[in-house]
């Protein structure tokens, strides 16, 4: 007995597949990157707090573009910035600040952010707001360790916190 094939059903998935890979392809238009994720760290050990924002690719990148992100400084000042080259197969993307001070709880931070090509042209901005769950000022203000075996801090005045002078 003869298997019957029937084409006009082949022929229908064969467009339904086909119409579903051409929808994955770049259109040329739309976001870049998206803001998967967005955390201060607060690592007591080293007592140290930074901004952290991790982002998804959403369509191919150009070769040389650059990320330029920029972080409100919670101890007053001009902002913090961080510039990086984004490299075409990454996927996601990790942006840290420098160390910061005057981390405050519930209080609303600005991270601005531009995407440009190797030229300098702007592709795409992203503007967001953070906030800490976590007041700084229950931090240490010295590291409680040091060394690359996380040896305790001969300072004995590490344990405690003298908080630098902060914004109100």
């Amino acid at each position: 007995m003869h298997k019957r094939i029937n084409y006009r059903l082949i022929t229908v998935a064969m467009m339904v597949v086909s119409l579903g890979l051409g929808a994955c392809r770049d259109s040329g238009e739309g976001d870049y990157l998206v803001v998967s994720g967005k955390i201060f760290v607060f690592n007591y050990r080293i007592a140290e707090a930074t901004y952290l924002l991790t982002l998804a690719r959403v369509r191919p990148l150009p070769d040389g573009a650059i990320l330029e992100t920029s972080f409100e400084n919670p101890a007053g000042g001009d902002p913090m910035i961080v510039r990086q080259k984004i490299w075409p197969a990454m996927e996601k993307i990790t942006v840290e600040s420098p160390p910061v001070k005057c981390v405050k709880a519930d209080r609303v931070y600005k991270v601005s952010m531009r995407l440009e090509d190797a030229d300098g042209k702007l592709l795409q901005t992203i503007e967001r707001e953070m906030i800490s769950d976590t007041d700084q000022s229950k931090m240490p203000d010295k590291p409680l360790v040091v060394g690359p075996f996380y040896d305790p801090n001969p300072d004995k005045s590490a344990a405690g916190n003298s908080a630098p002078a902060c914004p109100a």
